[in-house]
């Protein structure tokens, strides 16, 4: 893909900031990227090919809640420790409560996980898969890593093992907004000023 050039505007207020052209370029280009792939994500192509091809009787909501409930380190992180409520379904995936507690109770009722009864308090009811949970995701999963893994295959060894540590460092790009913003605030402010009000 050919990089995008910034109009002038723009292009003189990053040479102005003290950025590169090399890193302006870079910057557009992976942005016109993440765009293109950001549109295909929010379709959820792969997981909705993925139920129909497995002929899973679920949307893709409900699958969603079938993995906040298993919660694995590599999509979570940190927020899965402990014991799985319905708020905690809630928040592993940022949907409201109500919502979370009604697909919950759908999962249930279809026999995908269980009410059990909290080790740490008995006063509390958690949430976990059955046998039939877990074969979804587990079907689900293998599907995934199968189209994955078939598309790196066609990787060199030194591009995989490049590519990972820079995608790892990439991800954390959004954790530099704040530090970005209070670094270019008279420049924000100043584009800030040129808008027109309504």
């Amino acid at each position: 893909m050919a990089p995008e050039t910034p109009n002038d505007q723009v292009d003189l207020l990053l040479q102005k900031a003290g950025l590169s052209h090399e890193t302006v370029t870079a910057a557009l280009s992976i942005d016109a990227v993440l765009q293109n792939w950001r549109r295909r994500v929010a379709k959820r192509e792969l997981g909705h090919r993925a139920l129909a091809d497995l002929k899973i009787g679920l949307d893709l909501a409900q699958l969603d809640v079938l993995v906040a409930i298993d919660a694995p380190v590599s999509e979570f992180g940190a927020v899965t420790a402990g014991e799985t409520m319905v708020a905690t379904v809630a928040e592993r995936l940022g949907i409201d409560p109500s919502r979370a507690s009604r697909i919950v109770g759908d999962m249930v009722d279809k026999g995908y996980a269980r009410r059990a009864v909290s080790q740490a308090d008995a006063r509390r009811s958690i949430i976990e898969l059955t046998d039939a949970g877990r074969a979804v995701l587990d079907a689900v999963r293998a599907y995934k890593f199968l189209i994955l893994g078939d598309f790196l295959s066609g990787w060199s060894s030194e591009e995989l093992e490049t590519f990972l540590p820079l995608l790892q460092r990439f991800g954390r790009w959004s954790e530099h907004t704040e530090l970005g913003a209070e670094k270019f605030r008279s420049e924000i402010e100043a584009l800030a000023a040129g808008l027109p009000r309504t």
